[in-house]
Order: C-alpha cells, then structure tokens, then sequence
C-alpha cells in the first residue's frame, strides 16, 4: 500500500501585489526628494536644468533658488510587506506638462498631494485633479527645513479637504517620513474602496 504523508505541501513564494502611486504637488514642493528618498531601487528622474527658456513660463514665486526640474516624470519602488509593492510616479509640476498626467494616473490606486505651507496655492490644482476623478489621496505638508509653521487641522481647513483625506507633516527628505505619507494613502484608499462596497453602484436616474 502506499502511504500519503501527512506533512502540508510546501508553499511557493508568494507574489507581492504591485500598486501604482503617484506623488504629486506643485512647483517645486520636493516629489523628486521624496521618490528618490524612499525609493529602494536607484530612481528614475528626468531633472534638467532650468534656462532662460523658462522665464516667464514657470512660476519660481517662493522657490526662485530652484536650479533643475522635472520634465517628464520620476520613477521609485517601495516595499510595504512580504505581498505589498508600491510603484511611484512623480508628475512633473508646471503648468505646460499638465497634459501628461491623465496617462500617468491611468491605473493609479491613489496619489500624495505634497504642498509647502509658504504656497498653499500650489496644491489646489493637484487636489481638484484627482478629486475630479475619484482618486484617493493624501496631502504630505512637507515641513521644509524642519519648520512646522501650521497644524495638519488649520491645513486641512485652508485646503478645505474632506474630514476623511489623511494629512501628513512630513519631511520628503527622510524615508521613514515620507513612508508614512505613503501609508496615509493606502488607508485613504481602502476607505474609499470600503465606501464604494457599502454604498453599492450608482444606479441611474433614468433607469
């Protein structure tokens, strides 16, 4: 007779699930800094250096000493856990590549909106973006230079941002830091997913 062994079959190894994130913001708000700090691969950048070119076409109010931008997008990996990777899209910041981010935010699960407290201003077009689209979202308050000029509350209230959408002090600079914003936005995302379960489609009007 042949015996069956009681032992369990061995697992093989289990594929990490792979999520899109973008980091977005405004001019200059430090989503280069923040992929390249987190990111555990070497990152793709397209910084190139700023010329007379973009002399009254990019905005430098508050970051006139910005030598280089971004021109395309940045490129980092994040992992999470054992089954989690995060794949990390930096939308350049000028107005004139506004054209490239509906491609870069096809199969995105949710996105960091960066903003500095001196150009809250910034931010605005970033948040109607993705809130214009259903894409959950955080807002990552990069404390530059350490200073922490305003609370995540009276943000929260400038940008008048739903009770829901987490808001991070950060420092883009710091990989533990900027992790946590990263964090705010996969809980950002199973609220909506958690939302849309427990409210069920949209049936329509006319139906």
């Amino acid at each position: 007779m042949v015996s069956v062994s009681s032992d369990p079959v061995m697992a093989g190894p289990v594929m990490p699930t792979a999520l899109k994130i973008l980091i977005a913001g405004g001019f200059g708000v430090g989503k280069t800094t923040m992929v390249a700090a987190v990111s555990e691969v070497p990152p793709l950048e397209t910084e190139e250096r700023m010329t007379e070119a973009s002399l009254g076409v990019d905005d430098l109010s508050g970051v006139e000493a910005k030598a280089s931008t971004t021109v395309a997008m940045d490129f980092g990996r994040i992992t999470i856990g054992p089954e989690l990777v995060l794949y990390l899209f930096g939308t350049p910041g000028q107005d004139r590549f506004w054209f490239m981010w509906d491609d870069l935010a096809t199969g995105a699960l949710g996105a960091v909106v960066l903003a500095d407290t001196r150009r809250l201003e910034a931010s605005f077009a970033s948040i109607d973006f993705f809130e214009e689209r259903g894409i959950p979202f955080a807002v990552g308050i990069n404390c530059f230079h350490g200073r922490r000029d305003c609370t995540a509350e009276q943000v929260r209230a400038a940008l008048d941002l739903d009770p829901a959408t987490p808001v991070v002090l950060c420092d883009v600079r710091d990989r533990a830091s900027g992790k946590q914003v990263l964090l705010g936005v996969l809980e950002a995302a199973r609220a909506a997913a958690e939302a849309r379960a427990h409210h069920g489609p949209q049936r329509s009007l006319t139906g």
